[in-house]
């Protein structure tokens, strides 16, 4: 399972430990991922995600995943979350 938010595509960063005596070793800043189901009201289902904590809130903050689909970008979605959001369009336009 790879470190990467499903939903904006917030993966590892790099960068380094300084020591008091200023050394420098590499290290991997990790994103808070959570799994989380997240309820589509259109579809009327959940779905499990991997999803950072950032992209949580973003989430509410836009007023559910079916919003937040509407507006995420193609290439940052995962191929699951790519699927969910086709399922929407389908079921948006067929509404």
């Amino acid at each position: 399972m790879s470190r990467r938010c499903e939903l904006t595509g917030k993966g590892p960063m790099t960068g380094n430990n300084v020591s008091h005596a200023n050394n420098k070793t590499r290290r991997r800043f990790l994103p808070n991922l959570q799994d989380v189901s997240l309820q589509s009201e259109m579809l009327g289902r959940s779905f499990k995600l991997r999803v950072s904590s950032a992209a949580l809130r973003s989430v509410d903050h836009r007023g559910g995943l079916d919003a937040f689909l509407a507006r995420a970008k193609d290439d940052e979605l995962s191929p699951n979350a790519l699927k969910i959001k086709r399922e929407l369009d389908k079921a948006q336009s067929a509404a």
